[in-house]
Formats: structure tokens, sequence, C-alpha cells
């Protein structure tokens, strides 16, 4: 299996877009597809094609309980509704009195959709067949070629003919295909269960709990006690303040990315809270606001960090010399590990450059420079 494709199905989920959950659930749609062994899958020229019908069935199923829950999951960021958001939720209340998710896949898969729906559910699959051809297929694999359609690539178009009925094989019928390099097929078949969550080791530990108890715990507040991070928002706060005060007594301060002098500071996580639930002292740095703005989630690159060493000494030495024990402690176990300690500066720097390369080259997610 070649490497190179796990690690660029890594960059795809941590660096291509995320303005909204396209890509997410064409991700998920694609692995379910070839878990469930879908026998219209068609393997030629070293790509597999699939129905584009049978992605758009996965997405009004997936969308659905989402536009039907009593509170608003948000799916894009601002205030902009989803393309297709208008359509479904048009079709999520006709099945408000109809066994709502159920009703409507049993007659999507079975009985066919009602005829005084069948307009609304065929301008929905219209919909989603522009927005998946125009958005996720177009833009995926962004971070790793600078190609358009360089993984998913529409094959046939679609062929909408009149007067049919509209069910599940009215849509494999008349959307055309798409279709992905096998490679990503042969990762995603090895792989995909773990990548889309069913056989992750969360949603097992979860569903034996659920199970344990006689089903009477729901699922997801089992699953939000195991996501629980050790690491609150308080000790983030009381961490940050401690820092900044020590800033305070020395005046003004230089933004440790930047070097530019100023008196209004923020305390920046260098490996972002987000990403590691971190909050040792040497993880927290003094950058100018609209700098740490700029930087938010992303991963500084092994290049800036030795570039700004220095700054980042400075600071260091004035956290050991305050808070001695506690600095020297989670260095240790977050950094230095079994080495030396009187080498702690220079193999800290060192440590840390090489956690980000990681995290860039390995993880996939995006590098910084200001």
């Amino acid at each position: 299996m070649n490497k190179e494709i796990f690690s660029n199905i890594s960059k795809i989920i941590e660096r291509d877009s995320k303005s909204t959950t396209y890509k997410f659930a064409l991700l998920r749609g694609t692995i379910d597809l070839i878990q469930e062994n879908s026998p219209f899958l068609e393997f030629k020229d070293g790509r597999v094609h699939f129905p584009t019908g049978l992605l758009i069935e996965k997405w009004m199923v997936y969308y659905f309980p989402i536009f039907d829950s009593l509170h608003r999951i948000p799916q894009i960021n601002g205030v902009a509704n989803l393309a297709f958001e208008t359509l479904l939720i048009k079709v999520v209340n006709y099945y408000k009195k109809k066994n709502r998710l159920s009703g409507f896949y049993n007659d999507l898969k079975r009985n066919g959709i009602p005829q005084e729906l069948a307009p609304t559910i065929k301008s929905l699959a219209n919909k989603l067949h522009s927005t998946l051809i125009r958005m996720p297929m177009h833009y995926i694999g962004r971070s790793i070629s600078s190609d358009y359609h360089s993984i998913y690539r529409p094959e046939k178009p679609k062929n909408v003919s009149r007067g049919e009925r509209i069910d599940s094989e009215f849509l494999v019928s008349n959307y055309g295909t798409f279709s992905i390099p096998k490679e990503y097929y042969d990762a995603f078949q090895i792989l995909g269960s773990f990548i889309g969550g069913q056989d992750s080791i969360l949603i097992k530990w979860a569903e034996f709990s659920v199970s344990a108890s006689g089903n009477e715990l729901p699922i997801e507040r089992v699953l939000g006690n195991l996501m629980e991070s050790p690491v609150s928002e308080r000790d983030v706060n009381n961490s940050k303040t401690l820092f900044q005060t020590l800033l305070k007594e020395h005046g003004e301060t230089a933004c440790v990315w930047t070097g530019r002098m100023t008196n209004r500071i923020e305390v920046d996580h260098i490996i972002p809270f987000a990403i590691w639930k971190n909050n040792d002292l040497w993880n927290l740095l003094p950058a100018v606001p609209s700098v740490n703005n700029s930087k938010r989630d992303k991963i500084p690159t092994p290049r800036l960090i030795e570039n700004q060493k220095d700054l980042i000494l400075h600071y260091w030495d004035i956290l050991d010399e305050k808070h001695h024990l506690r600095f020297q402690k989670e260095l240790k176990i977050s950094l230095l590990g079994n080495e030396q300690s009187t080498m702690w500066r220079k193999l800290a720097i060192n440590q840390m450059k090489e956690s980000c390369r990681f995290l860039i080259e390995q993880r996939g997610f995006d590098p910084w420079e200001p």
C-alpha cells in the first residue's frame, strides 16, 4: 500500500477547505459506498467509477436529520445557507408526521416518492448534483495538488428523463458517474471504516457502554464524556493570566513571531490548543493580536521556530526563573524526555521543531509563517 496516499488523505481531511461540511460529506459518502461493496462500482483505466446518484442519496440521508434537529447544527461558516438547504427542509417538513427520516428512506428505497413531493425531490437531486460537481469534487485535493478535480473526476453527465418514478433507481440511472484513482479506493477499502468513524475506538467504546447500560444511556452522552478534555477553559485562562502578569512586569514586549514591540499583546499557543490539548507554560508565548489572529489553528514552520528561537528562549528563561519547578517539569514531559536537562534549551527547540514538522508533513495541518 502506497504510504503517500495515506499521508495525502490525512492532509485532505486537515488542510483542504473547511468553509462547509461538503468535504466531510463527500469523503463519508465515498467511504460508505466502498465499505458497502456497491455492485454499481466499475473498475477501468486505473480508476474506480461510481454512480453520482448513489452519492446524492447518501447526502440526502446524511443531511436530513441535521435539518430535522430541534437545535440548529451549523453546516457552513457565516450566515449563509447550504446550496440545497431550502429544498431539503421542504422534504424534512413533509415527513415530520410520516416517520421522519425512516419514512423518507423507505419511500426512496422501496415505495417511491409520493407524487406531490416528486418535483421537490427532483429539484433537490439536481441541486445536490451541481453542488457536488462544482464544490467538493472540484476542490478536494488542493492541499496536495494545484490541479482541480485532482482526485474526484466527473465522468458521465446527468441525463434526467421525465415522468419516471422517483426512487433510488431513478437517482442511479439519471445522474451520471464520477471516479477516483484506484489507490484511493484501496486505501478507503482498508481504513475507510476508521476514517469514517464506524470502527473508531471512541465509537466502539461508546457502543459498549450503551449496551452495558441496557441501552438506557444515549450514545451522544457517552461520547461527550469520553471526549471531555482534562484541560478546561479555566485552566487555559489561568495559565495565560500568569504569563501576562509576568509580561507586564517587563513593560513593552516583543511579539515572538515578528519581533514587533508593543504593549498590546496576546498569549498564543505555539502548537494550537485545538490540535494538541497542551497548556504547558513553554507552549505559551506572546504575540501581537493581529499576528495571533492570522495564525489561529495553523502550525509554525520549523524554519520560523529556528529564526525566532532567541526570542522563544528569552521568554522561556523568564518562565523558568519565575516558575522553575512547573516549567521544567512540563518541559521534561512534553519535549525533553530522558535527554540531559543541562542542555534543555537546544534540545527543547529541536524537539519543538520536530513536533511541528510532524504535524505539518504527516498529519497535514496548515503550515504558518507571518
